[in-house]
């Protein structure tokens, strides 16, 4: 990245206010520092913008749908609002529904008992399980990890001209690889999956945090994400787009809320008529205060404009990829290459260090917090790491003592609510402990390394 460039880039867009950004953590070699909050693909820090919707929103909170109060109104109004924000985020188009979940895994989930019967579904191995395993009673044929994004094309177009093309199928794909940040040619396999009469859902967990997603324009039969990724916590997700399979379905949980009318058969039983609309797979009570802190955080990025956003988060993944390649015995992992466009998710392992060793120390010794482990993408980054497609390991947690041999990775994360003085500590502090090592002694405990004390 030019100066020019990078000058450019720290003038378009400041980072956005966050809840967190003045937290003190303690170090073991003595005092505190502000903490380095670099793990964003696991759960993004909320947006200051979100807490105060919230809180404002909190003392009117009600019932929604079923209350005749005024508060129980204004909750489903809001409810109901927030939707609308959300269907306008991702462009959906006019008959698309747009259904409240807990998660990217709960939307996925959803649109899996939502299959046709008979339906084939693809999947790359590089997909973070929430996208990889909920298909378990379909059946699936998994794509060995592509290393060009034509390849991946060309990988599924092989795949599908194969598939009986009288069955339903879906292809299911992510936006950006959390492993390693990549952007994935959504697009092209969105054409390739229409051509072979297949359908297509969109794991944007990662991806709409960072880069704006068209539903319209990246022509996309579904689209799923999470709100803890996308600065607004309290535990909602979104599955967006086509509704008939979804009205074809049985509802995902069947309760009240689900059902549009209950009555009793004289033999005793019940019959049921379900919704049509997005509350058929909506039971219980909703998630308000989360569906709302989602909304809050669609308009917060819009208002900020994707344009700066992206542009100053390419300046923050310059700095640090260009730090880390000045450490010879760091191994960013890759996909695609150097040249791939990305998001801010970059992942990799030091020559002669344990993954969670590693961690802990930038933990205990300069307050930054990243993620070790395999990030709930096993095959993928074992296949990165060259390791048995089968080894054992849980994820999160590593395999071996400090000074051992790790097959796990170190991910580094960051957004729109990152300061430079963050990603340049975490810089410093890799170039510090490859060079001079630990200043503290670690062990395990309980499957991590820790600081001994």
């Amino acid at each position: 990245m030019s100066v020019s460039t990078a000058a450019s880039a720290q003038t378009v867009c400041t980072p956005l206010p966050v809840l967190g950004g003045d937290v003190t953590v303690p170090l073991v070699t003595g005092g505190e520092v502000t903490y380095a909050a670099l793990d964003y693909a696991a759960s993004a820090p909320a947006l200051q913008r979100v807490w105060d919707d919230v809180a404002a929103y909190a003392p009117y909170y009600g019932s929604v749908h079923r209350g005749a109060g005024y508060l129980s109104q204004l909750s489903t109004d809001l409810f109901e609002n927030a939707r609308e924000t959300v269907a306008g985020f991702l462009d959906c188009r006019a008959d698309d529904q747009v259904v409240f979940t807990r998660s990217t895994t709960d939307s996925l989930n959803l649109l899996a008992r939502a299959l046709p019967a008979g339906c084939r579904v693809f999947v790359f191995e590089t997909e973070h399980h929430a996208s990889l395993l909920p298909w378990q009673d379909a059946q699936v044929t998994y794509l060995d990890a592509p290393r060009t994004p034509a390849q991946a094309v060309a990988t599924l177009e092989r795949a599908l001209a194969e598939r009986d093309p009288h069955g339903p199928a879906l292809v299911c794909v992510t936006g950006a690889s959390n492993v390693t940040g990549e952007l994935w040619p959504v697009r092209e396999l969105a054409a390739a999956a229409h051509a072979h009469g297949a359908r297509i859902v969109l794991d944007a967990a990662q991806l709409a945090p960072h880069h704006p997603v068209s539903v319209r324009d990246l022509d996309v039969d579904w689209v799923a994400f999470s709100g803890h990724k996308l600065y607004a916590p309290f535990g909602a997700g979104v599955l967006a787009g086509r509704a008939d399979w979804l009205r074809a379905a049985d509802p995902y949980l069947a309760g009240g809320g689900a059902s549009r009318k209950v009555t009793r058969r004289e033999d005793g039983g019940v019959d049921v008529e379900w919704h049509e609309s997005a509350a058929r797979h909506e039971a219980g009570s909703p998630n308000v205060i989360g569906a709302y802190a989602v909304a809050s955080a669609c308009k917060a990025l819009t208002e900020a404009g994707f344009d700066s956003l992206v542009a100053r988060e390419r300046y923050l993944i310059g700095k640090v990829r260009d730090g880390l390649a000045e450490v010879p015995q760091v191994k960013v992992l890759s996909l695609f290459g150097d040249d791939a466009e990305r998001v801010g998710v970059i992942s990799f392992v030091v020559e002669g260090w344990n993954s969670s060793h590693f961690a802990a120390a930038l933990s205990a010794e300069y307050g930054i917090g990243v993620r070790d482990g395999l990030f709930c993408a096993h095959p993928l980054v074992r296949t990165l790491l060259g390791s048995a497609p089968r080894a054992q390991g849980e994820c999160g947690a590593p395999e071996a003592a400090p000074g051992e041999k790790s097959l796990n990775a170190i991910r580094v994360s960051f957004g729109a609510g990152t300061p430079d003085e963050h990603v340049e500590r975490f810089v410093g502090a890799v170039r510090e402990l490859v060079s001079a090592g630990a200043k503290w002694t670690y062990r395990t405990q309980d499957g991590r390394c820790v600081p001994a004390v």
